[in-house]
């Protein structure tokens, strides 16, 4: 068997300890493994293409990041080509893809990635391409898996954040505004803010009323607590608002969520009166060492990938059930984005401790 491997979308702790797990179990099998770097391209440029073997990969369980590196703008059914006149037109060149991938020998492709990533490899799957997924994102929005790794080391980054902003917060009876990553779900808001004692918790399931939030802060205020630390998710959205993205980002590229702190921030200080901070956590939730629980994951992961290539379960994906990883159809997890249900037991123990959630 001759297996390629590439790693899709945003950047997340765990992607090489993934890599690793497949490489190793690979290689125990007698099979050989290729990188396909930059998410598609080594298979648009067969430069970007590396031998996978166990020396490679050896000593990288515990490095951030990913040694294939990762591409956003690379989806084959949308590629983006430049003209003679300098203009960009999305382009399908899935066909040539898939033709590539045949040429090279390949007799699978394991595709690491998010949710763009999984629906990218259902397309491939439909065209012929043996494809097995594994799931990656530290938003945690993928259904039919539990979990996916990346999540909890970048709750764990947000959770030390917090509770470093405590100190600071109580030392100036300051309002401690904090945006997290996780686009349209609440997954590192809410963990984070459970784990890291936020008085406020802002998601993108809920709609708030910023007054309602700020009652909460009066609140504290009256029971002698003069500062507060308020979570909030970056999509998180206002009743009856939108969302709110980056402005003066280029035509073309992905939206961009960000700047829900800073608008929380300034309102609840013109309505309260309170010294309000903003801090903006953004890149460092992807950053950084996996923790053991995301190493071993991802390791499950990877080894689990190779194990379903044997078993010929292609279009399916790594997913953690209770204690197990099964293979479910990538299909399926692709089917709607896992968000944050409001009669969830997280949720309701968030509640029962008397954060607010602005509704």
């Amino acid at each position: 068997m001759k297996i390629a491997v590439n790693t899709g979308g945003g950047d997340a702790p765990g992607l090489n300890a993934v890599i690793r797990g497949i490489v190793l179990a690979a290689y125990q099998k007698g099979w050989e493994v290729y990188g396909i770097k930059y998410g598609y391209r080594g298979l648009v440029d067969a430069k970007q293409i590396i031998r996978l073997t166990p020396e490679y990969v050896w000593d990288i369980t515990n490095i951030g990041g990913t040694i294939l590196g990762t591409a956003i703008k690379g989806d084959p059914f949308n590629f983006p080509i430049e003209k003679s006149d300098g203009t960009i037109v999305e382009t399908d060149i899935s066909d040539s893809v898939v033709e590539n991938f045949r040429a090279l020998g390949f007799n699978a492709l394991i595709a690491i990635g998010g949710d763009g990533s999984m629906r990218i490899a259902d397309k491939f799957l439909k065209k012929g391409m043996p494809v097995i997924g594994v799931p990656k994102t530290i938003d945690n929005d993928i259904s039919s898996t539990d979990v996916t790794f990346g999540f909890d080391t970048a709750v764990n980054t947000a959770t030390e954040a917090i509770d470093k902003l405590h100190t600071t917060a109580k030392s100036h009876d300051r309002v401690m505004v904090v945006e997290v990553m996780g686009r349209y779900v609440g997954w590192i808001a809410l963990h984070s803010g459970i784990s890291g004692s936020a008085d406020v918790i802002l998601i993108p399931e809920i709609p708030f009323h910023v007054e309602k939030v700020c009652n909460k802060i009066r609140q504290l205020s009256l029971r002698g607590q003069e500062y507060a630390i308020v979570v909030v998710a970056e999509g998180a959205k206002p009743v009856g608002g939108d969302i709110t993205v980056v402005e003066n980002i280029k035509p073309g590229d992905h939206i961009r969520l960000g700047g829900i702190g800073r608008k929380m921030s300034e309102e609840i200080m013109k309505i309260t009166g309170k010294e309000t901070r903003n801090i903006v956590l953004g890149h460092l939730q992807r950053g950084g060492a996996p923790t053991t629980f995301d190493r071993l994951l991802s390791l499950r992961f990877g080894a689990a990938a190779v194990r379903f290539t044997e078993a010929g379960k292609f279009g399916t994906m790594a997913a953690l059930r209770s204690t197990e990883v099964i293979a479910v159809p990538i299909e399926e997890a692709i089917g709607q984005m896992k968000s944050v249900s409001p009669e969830s037991d997280i949720l309701q123990t968030a509640r029962s401790l008397g954060i607010s959630f602005g509704d």
